[in-house]
């Protein structure tokens, strides 16, 4: 028996290890995303070069839209390695391979290592959780701690079933929940509670349903969540509103935010994302008359939890792909049992699963290279920007931005200050649009001492830039036109319509053209 034991440990590491290498493959080939990747990378390299582990910030402001477990994963990870781009995306790669590993372990363990196997190929050969496993936001990590929540609450209810010690397996649910909402906010907790109490509803287990509710568990998730959303509260007495009314309910609830996409949006992605294992998910529904009760409850449950999911995030008019990503795992499982489910396998079938398999893995590999081999398609970076600032800058010299806050130049030019961003701050319409200008708005009203110095309005650039014998401005390459002074400035890199000014009131020609006096 220790013999086996031993041997499926093996299993369970060496499948660990070939997941992890498979999610990192290419994890470090890529700058930075905009806005997602520099926002949330931005946010966590300020926590580490200030040494403000507790409170978020963004430009040196409080920064309330999201909790901080993703800062904190990704700016340890950075103070280990490196401010590296794989470094920055370790976040997602723990995710992603939380929400593998859970689903592995639990399908193993009920329904054989075949089983085990064939949902993690479906799994890992998908776009969606290999490319968002490579992605540094917070999508991934949110659903590998929802995952792991539902299968670890999902293991408890069956092995009490089966008389065997449930709660400590109960207990890392709890954890894995309160990590959940540290990583985003209530959606942690409220997904995995609901997808569990439709379940057992469903199966009328009211007496399982209540024996979840584990005093020690809640205890746990209260010792783990209420810390920091007490504190934050202490420090910002606006912050439990902004946080929980504004980020979520009126989220949830209300328009104006971004990417709007009709109902129908989540269920046509899942079916392309998974078109090559659309017959065996089909197959998988079907009632199966000799299956174990057991079996029918695991199959019940990856049934309700993706649509349940799907059904949530289908609610709100904003849409972002991310967000399906907890149906994924479920749906890899009833792909693999539906493919398994049908008695000994033919060459035909083997070849077409594998087939499926294969394409669905070069897709996803294919979407990486061409995104790492044309960053400027998709992305603008500030890398060359930064080669530059971190090459003729001192570090005493301030820096400006027009309009935009360009998220990822903290990060490349290792800036260890905020920077000023000249914008229309008393737009009325400002806080009407879901927008980087918000953000920072919405951040500026938690510390507005702070925010009087740094978002400033246009008229008063000429009187900041007069301050300092040096500043560096960037900004449109078009900003001239509105920023007439800029014509005097020196033009030290100009790049896919940005350009990097040098603003040196020295010259008697730049001072004339500000006003200095």
């Amino acid at each position: 028996m220790k013999t086996l034991q031993r041997i499926a440990g093996y299993g369970l590491t060496a499948s660990v290890l070939c997941m992890v290498a498979w999610v990192t493959f290419t994890l470090w080939a890529r700058p930075l995303m905009l806005p997602d990747e520099g926002r949330y990378v931005g946010v966590a390299w300020e926590m580490l070069r200030s040494g403000e582990w507790l409170t978020p910030t963004l430009n040196g402001l409080p920064y309330f839209h999201k909790p901080p477990l993703f800062y904190w994963i990704t700016a340890a990870s950075m103070w280990l390695w490196g401010p590296h781009e794989w470094a920055a995306r370790v976040a997602s790669l723990l995710g992603a391979a939380l929400g593998a590993t859970a689903m592995y372990a639990f399908t193993r363990r009920w329904s054989g290592e075949r089983a085990a196997r064939a949902g993690l190929v479906v799994l890992l050969a998908q776009p969606l959780w290999l490319v968002a496993g490579q992605f540094a936001n917070l999508d991934m990590l949110v659903a590998g701690c929802i995952s792991a929540t539902i299968v670890l609450l999902a293991h408890a209810v069956l092995l009490a079933d089966h008389g065997k010690p449930w709660r400590a397996v109960l207990t890392g649910a709890w954890t894995m929940a309160a990590l959940g909402v540290l990583a985003k906010g209530l959606i942690g907790f409220v997904l995995p509670a609901m997808v569990i109490f439709v379940w057992l509803v469903l199966q009328r287990r009211w007496r399982s349903l209540f024996s979840l509710l584990w005093w020690p568990g809640i205890l746990i998730f209260l010792v783990l969540t209420a810390p920091w959303f007490v504190a934050m509260q202490q420090r910002f007495p606006d912050f439990l509103d902004y946080f929980f009314v504004v980020q979520h309910f009126k989220r949830f609830a209300q328009g104006g935010f971004n990417n709007v996409m009709p109902f129908w949006f989540y269920p046509v992605v899942l079916c392309i994302s998974f078109l090559p294992w659309l017959p065996w998910l089909v197959r998988s529904v079907r009632p199966k008359d000799a299956a174990s009760a057991t079996q029918q409850a695991i199959r019940l449950l990856m049934l309700v939890w993706p649509i349940l999911v799907v059904a949530f995030f289908s609610l709100p008019k904003s849409k972002l792909l991310g967000y399906v990503l907890p149906a994924v795992p479920p749906l890899a499982f009833m792909a693999a049992d539906g493919f398994l489910s049908n008695g000994p396998l033919s060459r035909g079938a083997l070849r077409l699963w594998w087939g499926g398999a294969g394409l669905a893995s070069v897709l996803s590999l294919g979407m990486l290279t061409w995104l790492t081999a044309h960053p400027t398609h998709y992305n603008k970076s500030t890398q060359d920007f930064a080669v530059v600032l971190k090459a003729q800058r001192s570090p005493e010299e301030p820096i400006v931005m027009l309009d935009s806050y360009y998220f990822d130049l903290p990060f490349y030019a290792r800036l260890t200050t905020p920077v000023t961003l000249s914008d229309h701050w008393d737009d009325p319409d400002l806080h009407r649009r879901d927008n980087q200008r918000k953000e920072l708005a919405d951040a500026g009203q938690f510390d507005k001492a702070a925010a009087d110095g740094r978002l400033i309005l246009p008229d008063a650039l000429p009187a900041l830039l007069c301050r300092s014998p040096t500043t560096w401005v960037l900004g449109p390459t078009s900003a001239p036109d509105r920023y007439p002074f800029l014509a005097a400035a020196t033009d030290m890199r100009h790049h896919n319509g940005t350009t990097l000014w040098r603003v040196d009131t020295s010259s008697p020609a730049m001072a004339s053209a500000l006003g200095c006096v």
